[in-house]
């Protein structure tokens, strides 16, 4: 008799084409779907270009415009005519300006249990939600599944969650994922795929998922599920999709490589302080705060229910003059469903200020906070200077949280808002219809290979990049744990509209963590022929972009040595032929200083022969020892000088 599976596990199995399921080991799993949005989109359909793609091999590719929306000149209006072109020459789906944020479009439009998915946004496993195997990667790894290749990851270890009771009064789902970050922080479930499963389910929604699953990621997680249930099958009928609903549970009986209980009546409301989204605490610890900013939308609360609680909170009121009140509502069909219901002029007429669907200030494209003020936020992360303004002070909340505050002025816990105002918390009512919104989802024409690329001048085809070779170059810097995408490359309104042009885009590399690497790189580029950084645990944590790899490696970064790395950060380098090594002994770490001299010899033979790598730190006369984990298959890569490299080789 088989033995029981997991979802997980029944996911994995059905799109496995190599390896074996041993947690660790590398496997191969074919795909479904994509996602692309356009701050990483613009670098795929280049990719795409750099391969000599003709068309899209998987069942459904999406390119969403959703991130760079501002137009200030040119360049994002010119990077959205090349995506449209590139959509229809390769047949992919194309979401239009304004269509709104690609993670619950995805999941109302096109996700489908059971099915397999890789995204070029971190926050891709929010499909999870529907019964899917959904994955954040770097775009290269989303350029070959759209060529039909593969999908390689680790085998992760699965934690089942097992989800018991109902949530009370004032709290919700946010509350619920703000409870794992408190327990998991930033790292705790790196490896592993969460999968929540127990009688609680019942009494949260689709959208309730969606919040839960998109938030995994900053546990670290390589994806999260849901099952398939009676729940899907509602939401996909309110979607006019039930005909492509199927039921996927686990099996009787299944087990899991880790084990986590939760009890929804037991989660209170929380908040994440900055700068992290594991920081958290219950609201009612920071409670009193005076804030400037209170912001509700995001891939991470994008549900109708997400902006009617709130309406339904500051109905006949005015928020705090102080207070900047901004709505992003998530998609134009939950606008038109706002005005339905009347939820949009109640905001209004509160004080909010409402923005045009999609990320806006949840990737700093619009409203900053002000200098030295707190930023309540509805959105999944609070890096340093990823809202726009440097040494920001931004907290993640709940929409309940985040409406009280609105009206106090203060970090306020809803549930003080029955004493407050005397008012009764509003349950939010599952419809059983809605308005459906297609409109701005254009499909891919039946033959559009002979589609010439639309590129304005600041569209700038990928670099060439060398082999790894041996190098002696300094450490231009050494860095402390938990170093995101986000300080590597950052995000904003200066930065995105370059994110298709490699030269212009490296200039802001570091910038968070040292306003003068960009020089101090070229520097060493032109005198040692490159350079090196250290970092601590968790290194390239966060976002999904791999311009954090490729702008360094254009500077001439030959490896990272770090104690860790989140995944996606961890193959981006791969994938562009930066080393990623890791300490194996904690004082190497600390032996290690900025502006060290680190010598390579017969790096290749040595990454040739196994899993050790060991380099000379040539002001100080140490040798360290250091690993790699990568596999036979990313040793190749990394020798030939990257993915595109050694794809190209493979083909000829």
């Amino acid at each position: 008799m088989d033995k029981p599976l997991n979802v997980t596990q029944k996911l994995i199995k059905s799109h496995l084409v190599e390896g074996e399921m041993n947690p660790g080991e590398e496997i191969g799993l074919e795909i479904d779907q994509t996602l692309t949005q356009d701050a990483t989109g613009t670098m795929v359909m280049l990719e795409l270009e750099a391969m000599d793609l003709d068309k899209a091999k998987t069942e459904l590719s999406c390119q969403y415009v959703d991130h760079n929306l501002l137009q200030t000149d040119y360049r994002n209006p010119d990077d959205h005519v090349f995506l449209k072109s590139a959509a229809e020459k390769f047949g992919i789906w194309y979401s239009r300006p304004g269509n709104g944020v690609s993670h619950p479009i995805h999941t109302e439009r096109f996700a489908v249990p059971g099915k397999s998915m890789i995204g070029s946004d971190s926050h891709t496993p929010a499909t999870g939600s529907m019964g899917m195997l959904a994955f954040g990667a770097g775009g290269l790894d989303v350029a070959f599944a759209i060529a039909g290749e593969p999908m390689y990851v680790k085998m992760p270890e699965v934690l089942g969650v097992k989800v018991t009771g109902r949530l009370p009064d004032w709290v919700s789902a946010k509350d619920v994922v703000l409870e794992m970050l408190r327990r998991y922080d930033v790292e705790g479930c790196v490896g592993k795929i969460i999968e929540y499963y127990g009688p609680g389910l019942k009494h949260l929604s689709t959208m309730d998922r969606h919040v839960i699953a998109n938030m995994g990621t900053e546990m670290g997680a390589t994806s999260t599920v849901f099952p398939s249930d009676e729940e899907t099958r509602r939401f996909m009928k309110l979607q006019e999709r039930e005909d492509e609903w199927s039921e996927l549970i686990a099996d009787e009986g299944a087990e899991y490589d880790e084990h986590e209980e939760l009890d929804l009546s037991e989660v209170v409301p929380l908040i994440a302080k900055p700068s992290s989204p594991g920081n958290v605490v219950p609201v009612s610890e920071v409670a009193g705060s005076e804030i400037y900013q209170s912001y509700i939308g995001s891939s991470a609360n994008p549900g109708i229910r997400d902006f009617w609680v709130p309406a339904q909170i500051v109905k006949g009121k005015r928020v705090n003059e102080d207070v900047s009140f901004d709505i992003n509502p998530t998609s134009r069909q939950v606008i038109e469903n706002l005005a339905e219901d009347g939820s949009l002029m109640q905001l209004v007429q509160a004080g909010a200020r409402f923005h045009q669907a999609g990320c806006n200030g949840c990737i700093g494209m619009g409203q900053a906070p002000a200098t030295g003020r707190k930023s309540l936020r509805t959105v999944p992360r609070n890096f340093p200077g990823r809202s726009g303004t440097k040494e920001d002070e931004v907290y993640l909340c709940s929409p309940e949280t985040a409406a009280a505050s609105a009206l106090t002025g203060k970090i306020t816990d809803p549930r003080d808002l029955e004493e407050i105002y005397n008012m009764g918390y509003p349950n939010y009512q599952e419809p059983n219809e809605i308005i459906v919104n297609r409109e701005m989802l254009v499909a891919p024409p039946e033959n559009g290979e002979d589609r010439t690329l639309d590129k304005g001048p600041n569209v700038v085809s990928l670099p060439d990049f060398d082999a790894v070779d041996d190098f002696e170059v300094p450490v231009l810097l050494k860095m402390g744990e938990n170093i995101s995408t986000d300080e590597i490359l950052r995000a904003g309104a200066d930065v995105l509209p370059y994110r298709s042009n490699i030269p212009e885009i490296s200039k802001f590399a570091f910038e968070i963590v040292d306003e003068n690497f960009y020089e101090r790189a070229l520097e060493a580029q032109d005198e040692h022929g490159g350079h090196i950084v250290v970092a601590g645990e968790n290194y390239a944590q966060g976002s999904s972009r791999e311009h954090a790899a490729i702008a360094p490696r254009y500077l001439g970064q030959q490896l990272v040595i770090a104690k860790s790395y989140a995944r996606i950060g961890w193959q981006n380098l791969v994938n562009f032929g930066i080393l990623p090594l890791e300490f194996d002994n904690e004082a190497d770490y600390d032996d290690i200083d900025q502006g060290d001299t680190i010598k390579a010899e017969n790096i290749r033979e040595q990454l040739e022969s196994g899993h050790e790598v060991t380099l000379k730190n040539v002001t100080k006369g140490n040798e360290y020892t250091l690993k790699h984990t990568m596999s036979e298959r990313q040793r190749e890569i990394m020798l030939a000088g990257g993915e595109i490299n050694h794809f190209k080789q493979r083909k000829n």
